[in-house]
């Protein structure tokens, strides 16, 4: 290997070298990486990577990164032609809702999530039958159909500031109840829920939580807004991704539960190796579907691009920017 060559890789490796070996990541991920940021030059693209991703592909080849907030902003300001979603398929459409001219590829179709799957436009139009009047407020973990019948978008990390900005004493929030119920709890706002979970979210529990504090007493707990009502009341602080990274940043506290996506927690040791993580290490199997390979084989084949049916893309981007306009 020539010294120009090994000098490059070595600046590659180093955002992991904390928490992965070399020769693990010589063996897995260089070749991929260095064909990945190739082929970003060729095609004029550009990678968003949610926080949740892996650390070789979060540090190593990403380009945006961030909770789906940040990843929606910053889709408003590409300049490439071509944008790689790594996250899962909600994701890619709001892009692809943003940024209607772009080239948007997921790379796999199948990287789906169950809130998303847990409703459908047809619930949506049940729901504003049956409470005339009141705001649907449609949290993006949603396909571009159910935002299609929704007034306002939200995150977990600007729910609140949206919900209150709509100055009614009560919503329809969906699909995710447990988001719901903690926003209710936070405002007093009466939250007309619907029954969707996040599969990784709803599996952590208070219990849980208590048996790490006894192994680790001097633990900070930050656990994320899918998560159940009573799995908030036993952390010390909640948060989206993006709100638990300013959390880490500002407060750098010494060991930490990220009651979330287990990824988190790899890719915030790289960037903070001053703070211990706990690992509770509940994996989204959706997320887990976004690979190296399947990244550089998106950008080789410019497969699978995201479209959305004409009659969907403007009352599904004006849900959406009504909440970055927020």
């Amino acid at each position: 290997m020539s010294a120009t060559l090994m000098a490059s890789r070595d600046q590659l490796y180093s955002p992991v070298a904390h928490i992965m070996r070399r020769e693990q990541w010589e063996a897995s991920y260089a070749a991929d990486i260095e064909a990945i940021l190739r082929l970003k030059q060729e095609k004029n693209a550009v990678i968003l990577a949610h926080n949740y991703q892996t650390p070789e592909i979060f540090h190593c080849v990403a380009d945006i990164r961030g909770d789906s907030l940040a990843l929606a902003r910053a889709a408003q300001s590409v300049d490439a032609a071509t944008m790689v979603m790594a996250g899962v398929h909600f994701m890619a459409e709001t892009a692809k809702l943003l940024n209607p001219e772009k080239t948007v590829l997921i790379p796999d179709a199948t990287a789906g999530c169950s809130l998303a799957e847990g409703i459908t436009a047809d619930n949506v139009r049940e729901l504003k039958k049956r409470y005339p009047g009141v705001p649907v407020v449609t949290y993006v973990n949603s396909t571009a159909d159910v935002k299609a019948e929704s007034d306002i978008c939200c995150t977990s990390g600007n729910a609140r500031r949206v919900v209150e900005s709509l100055n009614v004493p009560r919503v329809i929030m969906i699909p995710d109840e447990f988001l719901a119920r903690n926003i209710e709890a936070e405002t007093g706002i009466e939250m007309l829920t619907w029954p969707a979970h996040c599969e990784v979210h709803e599996r952590f529990t208070p219990l849980e939580i208590r048996q790490y504090r006894r192994i680790h007493p001097d633990l900070t707990v930050i656990a994320h807004p899918e998560c159940p009502p009573e799995v908030l009341d036993a952390a010390d602080h909640s948060g989206s991704t993006a709100q638990m990274i300013d959390f880490i940043d500002q407060k750098k506290p010494q060991k930490v539960l990220l009651v979330t996506e287990c990824s988190m927690s790899d890719n915030l040791a790289a960037q903070y190796p001053q703070t211990q993580f706990v690992r509770p290490c509940n994996l989204c199997p959706h997320m887990k579907r976004i690979t190296l390979s399947n990244i550089r084989q998106a950008l080789e084949t410019m497969q699978t691009e995201v479209t959305i049916p004409a009659h969907l893309q403007q009352p599904a981007r004006l849900a959406v920017e009504r909440m970055l306009a927020i």
